[in-house]
């Protein structure tokens, strides 16, 4: 398994259960909550919340997110109703307890899903910036 160190490098996508820990500012339960925040880190969610609404989070594999917390939810428990799809949630365990190829496999999902968000929103961007290019190109052929 490659270092953690250079897994650092990935801090943004989430995928360290320690960097989605990291990213709750403002999180409104205690660590003796159902959803503390390590289990929340644990059941794949790092915090998209902010001061107004805090307790918003989002799975690092599949992009859901949830809000309306409350502080006996058990966040596998609401993961998997609300994104029984996900790669993350359908393996069913924390990070601590994968193998090998299981952290592998959602490695790959992660950053597969990164590249694909990039692209489309590079493909949006362009689109938007050359459309009147489009427009003339068209119209003179």
């Amino acid at each position: 398994m490659p270092s953690l160190a250079k897994l650092d490098e990935f801090r943004g996508l989430h995928l360290l259960e320690k960097h989605r820990i990291e990213s709750f500012k403002d999180w409104p339960f205690s660590a003796k909550s159902a959803c503390s925040i390590g289990k929340m880190a644990e059941a794949g969610f790092y915090w998209t919340g902010t001061k107004r609404e805090n307790d918003t989070a989002t799975c690092f594999v599949c992009g859901k997110t949830l809000d309306g917390w409350e502080s006996e939810d058990d966040p596998w428990k609401e993961h998997l109703k609300h994104a029984p799809q996900c790669e993350f949630v359908k393996l069913g365990c924390a990070e601590k307890d994968m193998t090998v190829d299981q952290f592998l496999k959602i490695f790959h999902a992660v950053v597969n899903s990164s590249i694909e968000k990039s692209v489309k929103q590079f493909k949006a961007q362009f689109a938007k910036e050359n459309e009147s290019k489009l427009n003339e190109f068209t119209r003179s052929h």
